[in-house]
């Protein structure tokens, strides 16, 4: 099959929602228990974690769900230009040079200063290229990607590829169609057996949504988004290497504020009374937005999520959901009889988009085709 342009999948200018796969070369355990060698890097998980944390404070994209596994993660983006347009020229620029400064402290990245600021402001093709980038989907997974495979490598002393090559990506075209992504994202630990329940899926949203509603916080990973002084900047780059980084290292775990667990993912539920167009800027520097992404409350969806784990697709037939939750399911959109097989053999309905039928067929007629492989397949799990 060949490759779909990112042009049709998504733009940068463009409001969109993407589930995005990231795998390891090989499909190693590369963030896991190593079969052949043994070896456990599943710490690398939580440095993947923490760098989605870092890059949700700086790029105008929604992290609407996450899971990362041993040798691969999934991850729900919602780009916001809208977000992005709102911000000054000056805090496009620091958000900018946070992820890309331009040098690098060994495996620390250099503080931009104001002077570097002033530099990016002044030159109005760069800014406007910036701009582009700080809600391209391709860029953030980008970001996201190489930090991880460089240190990786540099700690297990080799060089090549540490991730498989270009991330897989589905545009999710409405909200049954999300719902359903999102509960399959969720409960991917489960369905690979790494967990029993969702209190022991960690790395995953529906974990730090879980241990933020118990009150549980975290030290944020957050970037800093003010530049230092040219002074500071000067003095910084006089010392050694090694001082360097250790100013880095201490500025950094001195300075990390405690937050909730969940605070730099995207609320789940649409606030009430909120006009859709209103971008609902987020501003404590944790995340995009405030905006929520599904029509149900994160009651209804634990329990959804719950009621999937342990009711798996039975050839005998189909286990009734309560009432309540089957309501809830229907007014989304989805056949409350199909949810369990549609979460379960994802795969088996979803390529290259995922939602109803007739959405599907919507988003087909955008990109200059005549139907999205599995329309016909999804009809029966989606209501009009």
């Amino acid at each position: 099959m060949s490759r779909t342009p990112r042009s049709d999948q998504f733009r940068y200018d463009e409001i969109a929602i993407v589930h995005c796969v990231q795998r390891c070369v090989r499909r190693a355990f590369l963030t896991g228990i190593d079969e052949v060698s043994g070896n456990d890097y599943s710490f690398r998980r939580e440095w993947i974690r923490r760098r989605l944390e870092a890059l949700a404070s700086v790029f105008a994209i929604d992290i609407l769900t996450y899971a990362i596994l041993s040798n691969h993660m999934h991850v729900i983006l919602r780009s916001r230009p809208d977000v992005l347009g709102k911000l000054s020229d000056e805090e496009v620029a620091i958000r900018w040079l946070r992820v890309f400064p331009g040098h690098r402290i060994e495996d620390h990245l250099a503080e931009p200063s104001e002077i570097d600021v002033k530099r990016v402001v002044a030159d109005p093709e760069q800014l406007a290229m910036i701009r582009t980038r700080l809600s391209d989907i391709s860029w953030f997974m980008r970001a996201l990607a190489e930090p991880i495979a460089r240190i990786s490598n540099a700690q297990d002393k080799c060089t090549g590829r540490f991730w498989e090559g270009r991330f897989k990506a589905q545009r999710i075209v409405d909200d049954a169609g999300l719902l359903a992504c999102a509960m399959y994202v969720d409960l991917n630990p489960i369905r690979a057996a790494m967990a029993e329940s969702l209190d022991q899926s960690i790395h995953t949203s529906v974990y730090d949504r879980i241990e933020a509603e118990k009150g549980k916080q975290i030290p944020s990973a957050a970037f800093d988004l003010v530049p230092i002084s040219h002074e500071e900047s000067m003095a910084q780059r006089r010392k050694s290497l090694a001082e360097q980084r250790h100013d880095l290292k201490t500025k950094k775990q001195g300075t990390a504020k405690r937050v909730p667990r969940d605070s730099w993912l995207a609320p789940l539920s649409f606030s009430v009374g909120v006009q859709s167009n209103d971008p609902q800027m987020h501003r404590d520097g944790l995340r995009a937005s405030d905006k929520g992404f599904l029509r149900i409350d994160w009651s209804s969806y634990k329990k959804l999520l719950v009621w999937v784990a342990e009711n798996k697709p039975r050839a005998s037939g189909t286990v009734s959901l309560p009432k309540p939750l089957s309501d809830r399911l229907i007014a989304v959109g989805v056949v409350p009889e199909m949810l369990s097989d549609l979460v379960w053999n994802f795969k088996k309905y979803f390529s290259r988009c995922v939602g109803g039928s007739e959405s599907m067929s919507s988003d087909a007629e955008r990109i200059g085709r005549r139907w999205h492989q599995g329309q016909r397949r999804v009809a029966a799990c989606f209501s009009s």
